[in-house]
């Protein structure tokens, strides 16, 4: 007899919190979508305003990285201090894109930063490399077009919000796209180690590209490391759907 109520009472519970969890989980995503002002309360209630929204916003954010890459390919360095410089000064640029935006983006950003920074110094280097220089550009041109996707991953993680956390774990679909870039990314950065080998040039900037591989690597540990963690946070029900 007690464990049928207690079956009872477990069942009860699960049809009053389940639905929670899921309209939180909900809520979360939907954090990350800036509505303007027009759009009010029904961009809030229609789940397509919503999303065409999110679309929208990223399409921007990934035209921008676009133009960066195009811009970086019509200015490359002719020097090694040239090339320093111009290192320098999208650091600097970078800084003062993170000081426009809230925590949460501040916290993404400083860190996947090093990959965007990496990724101009590559471009920029390439009349410096040699013979290898024209491929090294191309991998850094993936390794831009990967930029976005795992900053969009990342911002959905850190947005989720402690009650769907708690009731529904972590933001699995996130992590497993952060895992399916990160998997991409680490066999470019081998094929960037063999280059590097290869590298003619003069050993100043064959440095310098070390350091900017070794930034790419050091920040897909990150990311590897962050989606294997939000994947294990399972949550009070998250059994319920995962």
């Amino acid at each position: 007899m007690k464990n049928k109520i207690a079956f009872f009472m477990t069942a009860l519970l699960l049809l009053i919190i389940a639905p929670m969890a899921f309209a939180a989980q909900g809520e979360s995503g939907s954090q990350d979508v800036v509505v303007t002002s027009g759009e009010g309360a029904a961009g809030e209630d229609n789940p397509q305003v919503q999303q065409q929204v999110n679309e929208e916003q990223q399409t921007q954010n990934e035209g921008e990285e676009q133009v960066m890459v195009q811009q970086n390919q019509q200015v490359r360095a002719q020097t090694k201090s040239q090339l320093s410089e111009m290192i320098q000064q999208k650091q600097q640029r970078m800084n003062q894109e993170l000081e426009q935006k809230d925590e949460k983006e501040q916290n993404v950003y400083q860190n996947q930063n090093r990959v965007r920074l990496a990724v101009h110094s590559l471009l920029a280097m390439e009349d410096l490399a040699g013979g290898i220089g024209e491929e090294v550009s191309q991998i850094a041109r993936q390794f831009n077009n990967s930029v976005q996707a795992t900053i969009n991953a990342e911002e959905k993680i850190q947005r989720r919000s402690a009650f769907a956390r708690f009731f529904a774990g972590g933001d699995s679909e996130s992590a497993e796209e952060l895992e399916q870039q990160v998997n991409q990314n680490k066999q470019r950065i081998q094929e960037l180690k063999q280059l590097h080998e290869q590298c003619d040039c003069d050993e100043e900037v064959k440095t310098m590209m070390q350091e900017q591989i070794q930034s790419m690597e050091q920040e897909q540990n990150r990311l590897e490391g962050l989606a294997q963690k939000e994947k294990k946070s399972k949550g009070l029900f998250g059994w319920l759907w995962k």
